[in-house]
């Protein structure tokens, strides 16, 4: 029997792949509820709120962490889930997970890191996000990590190159196959990219690296502006702003459920084994939203994330990073004992590989303080 409430082809516990590690039944909750719990109790989750979305953490208190875009994805994936009779707590587990692998520093930081492990194995926060839940993670006595669900896995795990998949079991087999994830995996993959784009706009506009006459030029924003100074010609404060940005993000997510109805009442699948097969993701944009989303995404970008201002901090982050990663693989034993354990009997990859897990996991106050530190102890 299935779950209540939800379609047939929506994710349902009772028909699950299950944990890796068996475990009885929750009495109080279901399955995809006892994920998101004990992702919010993670030690991965809680460091969220020290990590950066594009300002380093200590530049302000109001901007955007890893851990308030993680909440931000959460309740646009919950939204799109709810109205599309879909599995609501699945969806809510993998959206508060997607950056629970991303190192300080945002992007500068991962692409860094990467650089770093270039001649052991790469680095990627999609693949280090499984990482944490399935092996980093050390709260429980019976198993490593979290022990998911196998569809929370499988939407954490957005993107993997064959040769990764190869490697994974379980979670890796839909790349090899080329098959899609269940339909929550794909929403929380297009919550992440809808919140991203509009809370950029907002922590860009309030630093004040981009302005309101640049983001006149983008359709989806001017748009949206015509219409509250049309309704509201006095609004000139941040409530303008704020006005705007809860319209776009409206008209989005306004537009990935009706354009998602229309794409699984054309392919009309019966189960999740027939999302899996449908040989694209059904939930999307139309083409004309998808181009405005895409325009936002390459206006930010250009003016945002590549501003003289950001990149002074970008250069400064990489160097942290680098150096953090070359000074532990000099010396393994100047990282905690707990990892400096597990690199001492293993060879330079898998020791990048324990160094790479733990300069992933810091926040970036932590890794600003404690690259002083080792400079100073130099």
């Amino acid at each position: 029997m299935g779950q209540t409430g939800i379609a047939a082809y929506a994710a349902d516990e009772n028909r699950s792949a299950g944990r890796r590690y068996p475990e009885p039944k929750p009495t109080y909750r279901g399955e995809y509820q006892r994920d998101r719990d004990r992702i919010i109790h993670s030690t991965g989750f809680r460091r969220l709120v020290y990590k950066t979305q594009v300002f380093v953490n200590h530049e302000g208190d109001l901007y955007r962490t890893r851990l308030t875009h993680s909440l931000e994805v959460s309740q646009i994936g919950r939204s799109v889930a709810s109205a599309l009779a879909l599995n609501e707590p699945l969806t809510e587990a993998i959206c508060l997970a997607h950056d629970l692998g991303h190192t300080p520093f945002g992007h500068a930081g991962q692409d860094t890191l990467n650089e770093c492990m270039r001649d052991y194995g790469g680095f990627e926060h999609n693949l280090q996000s499984l990482r944490v839940v399935d092996k980093l993670e050390a709260k429980y006595a019976d198993f490593p990590g979290l022990n998911l669900m196998f569809e929370t896995r499988e939407g954490i795990l957005k993107h993997c190159s064959k040769r990764n998949a190869k490697g994974l079991g379980d979670v890796g087999e839909r790349f090899l196959a080329r098959e899609q994830p269940g339909l929550e995996a794909q929403i929380a993959d297009i919550a992440d990219a809808i919140a991203y784009n509009n809370h950029d706009v907002d922590d860009g506009l309030r630093a004040g690296l981009i302005s309101l006459e640049q983001l006149q030029e983008q359709k989806l924003f001017a748009t949206q502006y015509q219409a509250v100074h049309g309704a509201y010609p006095g609004l000139e404060d941040r409530r303008l702003i704020y006005e705007i940005i809860r319209r776009m993000i409206g008209t989005v997510v306004t537009d990935l459920i009706e354009t998602t109805q229309s794409n699984i009442a054309d392919a009309k699948p019966r189960s999740i084994e027939d999302v899996r097969k449908a040989g694209r993701p059904l939930v999307a944009l139309s083409a004309e939203i998808h181009e405005q989303h895409l325009a936002l995404k390459r206006f930010l970008a250009l003016h945002l994330y590549s501003h003289e201002r950001k990149l002074e901090m970008t250069k400064r982050a990489q160097a942290i990073v680098r150096e953090l990663f070359e000074i532990y693989m000099t010396d393994t034993g100047r990282m905690p004992a707990e990892f400096a354990d597990r690199a001492k009997p293993r060879d330079a990859a898998g020791r990048a590989r324990v160094v790479a897990d733990y300069v992933a996991g810091m926040t970036d106050r932590f890794a600003i303080s404690e690259h002083e530190r080792l400079l100073r102890e130099s």
